[in-house]
């Protein structure tokens, strides 16, 4: 404990005497401070006692005592010793009235009591307190680093609580709670993910306090990891501010968090080389291979159906597009700061191997993530945590995408992702091109993702999504659209109802509620304008799909 005016009255050398503010004692004391001048406020800096024998001052005029308590008191002086026995005989009414008005702690310095001696009883309760302080954050240091050999970041979380007296929780990259002690600290660190997600913003190291000041409790959040991009995070909550030895704690824990992170990075970038390695003999077909390489780490993973994920970042999936030749539909997206999912800093690919990491490390189940280039594969548990959180990923950015549509175009969609269907391991080569397949189509429509599954089962009408096509339709009804603008008829609606009900008069004139020899005019009208027979099967299914591929576009 810092030294306080309770405890310097207490001092049996210094026979101090309380003459006013007897209930303010407890308040610690930075340092004492002798100062003659009659406005020390310029030279304080708050938390003093200050030393004084009124050479300078009429400390009997009852006025210039209000003033200089006053000032005395907002410059945050937390006490005043009057010496007696120097300039006055005793401490005059003024200044004592003027105390107590304030609240302001006064006491008397006998005169065989010098100042000095009371600056060195500070001095050494302060060195004190700071070397109990240094002590006991060694002490600290060592239960935690021994907790953290032990018992791994669960130990140093519950050893941490203990010393902070509050609670600690662990966060992993993407912003979900990894660890927590006590138990029930999990919930109220949970409500914290959008400010470890805002940390993550900045480069580590980073730190930020929230709430505090009459709120739940303070909390300090702290980025871990050595890089650029912090890996995870640690929040440390408690009821008032943090003292020094409670600061070592969380200092120590800091760094040997920090330490476990990025000896976790050397054993996943170990891990990943190997993933490479299984991935390149699955695709080459050599499964019996793949498992020896595999054994304990990814095995588990070969021995249930999995879904190969192939993901691609905007700028090389558009420039594959255009090597192709296709036309690619452009699409306005948020970053990825705008929606549910971590913050990228410019690297699509490596927020979404963080997302599936995290949800397969959450779950306990096996995944392989294998950077190829502009490309990112993942093997995965078929119906497990790291697919879904794939999905939920990609739909964060179509929902966020819908949401700033008004935005002036020109941002492309910064992921594409395909993904095939439940596979086994002879069957990796078909997978990985059922992946390139889905993400073909991703990219042609201009979406984050796509399942084979939809392509194989779906419909052939979402692959009409493509300029070319829809240059065609606008080309092939532009004639019978300029037809209807003028008034005279509804050809286009004719020709649907006509079409969708192959051609059954009767039928389609009833959805159109009119006269089917009404239905039959427009029908040749509609012949005349195209110079072209409805008899004919290929007609008739041109301008189907032209009207399909139209549909909803402002026709």
């Amino acid at each position: 404990m810092p030294p306080t005016l309770a405890s310097l009255v207490h001092h049996s050398a210094l026979k101090l005497t309380v003459r006013a503010g007897e209930d303010r004692l407890d308040v610690p004391v930075r340092w004492a401070h002798a100062s003659e001048l009659a406005d020390p406020v310029p030279y304080m800096e708050g938390g003093e006692l200050l030393l004084i024998t009124a050479l300078q001052l009429d400390a009997e005029d009852p006025e210039v005592m209000r003033r200089y308590v006053k000032r005395l008191v907002g410059a945050g002086v937390v006490g005043l010793g009057f010496a007696v026995g120097v300039n006055y005989e005793e401490i005059p009414k003024a200044l004592v009235d003027a105390a107590e008005e304030e609240g302001l702690p006064l006491l008397e310095v006998p005169r065989r009591t010098p100042f000095l001696a009371i600056s060195k009883a500070v001095s050494a309760a302060i060195a004190a307190d700071q070397y109990r302080a240094v002590t006991a954050g060694f002490a600290a240091q060592r239960e935690l680093t021994k907790r953290a050999l032990n018992d791994g970041p669960e130990g140093l979380l519950a050893a941490l609580a203990g010393q902070v007296d509050g609670w600690a929780a662990l966060y992993d990259a993407s912003g979900e709670v990894v660890a927590s002690a006590p138990e029930w600290a999990g919930r109220r660190a949970a409500r914290l993910t959008p400010d470890v997600e805002r940390l993550r913003e900045r480069p580590a190291p980073a730190s930020s306090v929230v709430g505090g000041e009459g709120r739940e409790d303070r909390v300090e959040l702290h980025s871990l990891g050595a890089g650029r991009r912090p890996r995870a995070a640690l929040a440390v909550g408690t009821a008032a501010a943090l003292g020094t030895a409670e600061r070592y704690a969380v200092h120590s824990a800091i760094a040997l968090l920090t330490l476990t992170t990025e000896r976790s990075r050397s054993l996943h970038a170990a891990e990943q080389r190997i993933g490479a390695a299984v991935l390149r003999m699955l695709l080459a077909g050599q499964p019996d291979h793949a498992r020896a390489v595999a054994g304990d780490l990814y095995g588990a993973l070969l021995d249930a159906p999995f879904r190969l994920i192939l993901a691609e970042s905007a700028s090389a999936s558009a420039a594959r597009a255009h090597a192709d030749g296709h036309a690619r539909v452009t699409a306005t997206a948020p970053s990825a700061a705008t929606v549910a999912v971590p913050e990228t800093n410019g690297d699509p690919l490596g927020g979404l191997a963080e997302v599936v990491e995290s949800a397969a490390a959450r779950s306990g189940e096996s995944v392989l993530v294998v950077p190829d280039g502009e490309r990112l594969v993942v093997l995965a548990v078929d119906g497990g945590a790291a697919v879904a959180a794939c999905g939920e990923y990609a739909a964060a950015l179509e929902a966020a995408r819908a949401a700033v549509r008004e935005q002036p175009a020109g941002d492309e969609a910064e992921l594409v992702v395909g993904l095939s269907a439940p596979a086994g391991p002879i069957a990796a080569g078909a997978a990985y091109k059922q992946a390139e397949q889905a993400l073909s189509v991703a990219r042609r429509r201009g979406r984050f993702l796509v399942e084979h599954e939809e392509l194989a089962a779906g419909s052939v009408l979402p692959l009409l999504a493509d300029d070319a096509v829809r240059a065609f339709a606008d080309g092939l009804l532009r004639a019978l659209h300029e037809h209807d603008a003028t008034g005279r008829g509804d050809l286009v609606a004719s020709l649907r109802a006509w079409l969708s009900r192959h051609g059954q008069w009767d039928a389609a004139a009833a959805d159109l509620g009119v006269h089917r020899h009404t239905l039959r005019y427009r029908m040749r009208r509609v012949e005349e304008i195209l110079g072209r027979s409805l008899d004919d099967p290929d007609v008739r299914m041109e301008l189907w799909l032209a009207l399909k591929a139209t549909a909803g576009t402002g026709e």
